[in-house]
């Protein structure tokens, strides 16, 4: 019999002990020691990263990192977190992220050349911070990415030609750094990705501005017609006629040609707008991917709006499905405002403008279509529709929405929201938020949609708009009785709307009036809580999948977004961070004092956390824009 003496099995147990000992594994962590090193280079007044702690297994569990079923790291969230410090080198390790946002910070120092390792990064934005010296030519290599955003930082050096081996680009903005050099002209650099530059010192064919010691642009040549040849042996041109041919035609070139050089200057003037684009060869496009459509093409693609392709209706026009001559689905939005004279300059002017709010949770305007009867907005479609019909009008046979789905558009429709209110200039409020507005991609990613629509049509008034937009049950009192918006009355929708996810119910209800219960949601869901019933509130379609604290969680999001006082409400950037964990429990805290003060409501305990339920609002919202 083989037998292994003690000095054998020593060593062994050794190993065994290094290799799954679980402080071995925490620090045998590639992406676990690089976020850490990240942590350590770092100034966080805030205490964001508090939860970075490397004696955890994985960093999965960390707040601001999301990780896929292979507890690999995918996601890094630390937007205007007030960080300083640098970036190390070690980010390059993170093999299977997708989405690092650093941006509205005070990080700087130079970009980690190692960055060019993350060959899944589909989004890097990085803009509003310090970062100083040139852009990595490594950045060339992320193949996949699709939002590349550097704008607002002190960058130096030109841009480097291998950024236009990235095929992918949706967007790319480099504005408002300290580059110079010739733009590289080819590649993606092209109309169909909304670019910018934006700074004093580029030049180049893509900008427009001739680079030292290059020919200055100058127009074509005007055309001039070859002189008249005589033939030989007939009857020839008099020389009379030909003196008389030659002076009409250098007269008729002589007026011709301040006509031609004017519209070739106005056909490749420099954009006045955000995005600088590369002379058109198409004279419809405008601002990389915004089409003006003729309203012919969008007969053609919706069989002349017939009633067969309605995907939606709503207070602002309907939606129809259409399919472009190039074979690619969209959802065609007819607006039903009343044309006003001298409207369409500032139509165009709004329009554009929502053309500039990119962002992965908004829904993205293709072009438009203006005729002095017809003003039409064109979308991609959304193949899995709004959250509304996936929660209560899906076909039969079709799976209810998951609770891990549910979170997922919670978090990415507060994501979308928040790009709106705190990084678009002018901000834009969208006035209807709500589970109809809240679109669905392929991968049942959450897109808001109709934002801007509200502006849009209310050009013609100032700053007090005539006439309340939105859907009863939805609208915020104080821009009820005002008639006065804010980013806070979206923050009150978007509070409703997380009701809507967590019990599958429509914000107003004349249909519960036959329990007794409340027809307007909130005030049901404040009365099941008094009542302890928790529960009942979440959607009967769930059967029990899902975790009780976090649909606890997501009923605090909702009410700290649905106080009475504006001024109480959470700004939506502080949302997100709530959702992803941060300060929930503070401010639910903080909300509990408050309403202890000043209404003395009771305290009721409910499973593990307690909860203080106000008084019922009077919320008698009116429908004033039509049915959604």
């Amino acid at each position: 019999m083989f037998v292994i003496g003690r000095d054998i099995w020593t060593p062994v147990l050794i190993w065994l002990v290094l290799v799954f000992h679980p402080l071995t594994r925490i620090y045998g962590n590639v992406e676990g020691d690089a976020l850490h090193s990240l942590r350590s280079n770092l100034v966080d007044p805030n205490n964001n990263l508090q939860s970075w702690d490397p004696t955890l297994v994985n960093p999965c569990t960390w707040f601001h990192v999301t990780c896929n079923n292979d507890n690999s790291v995918t996601r890094v969230d630390l937007g205007n977190a007030a960080l300083s410090g640098q970036l190390v080198p070690q980010l390059g390790q993170l093999k299977n992220l997708q989405y690092l946002e650093l941006y509205g910070n005070n990080i700087s120092g130079p970009i980690p050349s190692d960055l060019g390792n993350l060959t899944n990064l589909v989004s890097l934005d990085l803009y509003l911070n310090g970062f100083t010296g040139p852009i990595p030519d490594t950045l060339g290599g992320l193949s996949k990415l699709r939002f590349f955003r550097l704008n607002n930082n002190s960058l130096s050096g030109s841009i480097p030609m291998s950024l236009t081996n990235i095929s992918a680009l949706q967007v790319l903005d480099l504005s408002n750094n300290r580059l110079t050099g010739e733009v590289p002209a080819n590649g993606s650099f092209s109309l169909f990705t909304p670019i910018s530059f934006a700074n004093n010192d580029l030049c180049g064919p893509v900008t427009l501005k001739p680079c030292p010691g290059s020919p200055p642009f100058s127009p074509p040549p005007p055309f001039v017609p070859p002189p008249p040849v005589s033939t030989q042996g007939g009857n020839s041109i008099s020389s009379t006629g030909a003196i008389a041919g030659g002076v009409a035609a250098g007269a008729a070139l002589l007026f011709a040609a301040p006509a031609i050089w004017f519209a070739w200057w106005r056909r490749h003037k420099p954009q006045e707008h955000f995005f600088d684009v590369p002379a058109e060869e198409d004279p419809e496009v405008h601002l990389g991917q915004l089409k003006r459509f003729s309203l012919r093409e969008l007969q053609v693609a919706t069989d002349s709006f017939s009633n067969k392709n309605i995907l939606g209706r709503g207070g602002f026009g309907k939606v129809y499905k259409g399919r472009l001559a190039d074979g690619s689905l969209v959802a065609v939005k007819r607006l039903k405002e009343e044309r006003t004279p001298g409207g369409e300059l500032q139509f165009q002017t709004e329009v554009e403008m929502i053309s500039m709010a990119v962002h992965r949770n908004l829904l993205r305007l293709r072009g438009f279509c203006m005729t002095p009867t017809e003003r039409l907005l064109v979308y991609p479609y959304m193949a899995n529709g709004s959250v509304a019909s996936c929660l209560r009008e899906r076909p039969p046979g079709d799976p209810p929405l998951d609770w891990l789905t549910r979170k997922r558009i919670a978090l990415g429709s507060a994501r979308g929201l928040s790009y709106l209110h705190d990084h678009c200039d002018p901000k834009i409020i969208h006035r209807d938020v709500k589970a109809a507005n809240i679109l669905l991609d392929e991968e049942f990613e959450a897109v808001v949609g109709d934002f801007g629509l509200a502006k849009l049509m209310d050009y013609k008034d100032t700053h007090v708009t005539t006439a309340v937009r939105g859907t009863i049950g939805h609208i915020a009192p104080e821009y009820l009785s005002t008639g006065k918006s804010s980013e806070k009355t979206d923050v009150f929708g978007y509070g409703i709307m997380l009701l809507e996810l967590i019990t599958g119910q429509r914000a107003f209800d004349l249909a519960r009036l036959a329990n007794d219960d409340d027809v307007m949601l909130l005030d049901w869901v404040k009365g099941l809580l008094k009542e302890r019933k928790l529960e009942m509130l979440v959607d009967p379609d769930l059967q029990s999948n899902y975790v009780d604290a976090e649909v606890e969680q997501l009923i605090q999001v909702a009410l700290l977004c649905t106080q009475g006082s504006p001024m109480d409400r959470p700004k939506m950037s502080e949302v997100v961070r709530m959702l992803e964990g941060d300060g929930l429990a503070e401010r639910w805290e903080e909300w509990q004092k408050v309403e202890v003060v000043r209404q003395e409501v009771e305290l009721l305990p409910s499973r593990n956390s307690e909860w203080i339920i106000d008084s019922t609002d009077n919320l008698n919202a009116v429908e004033l824009s039509g049915p959604r």
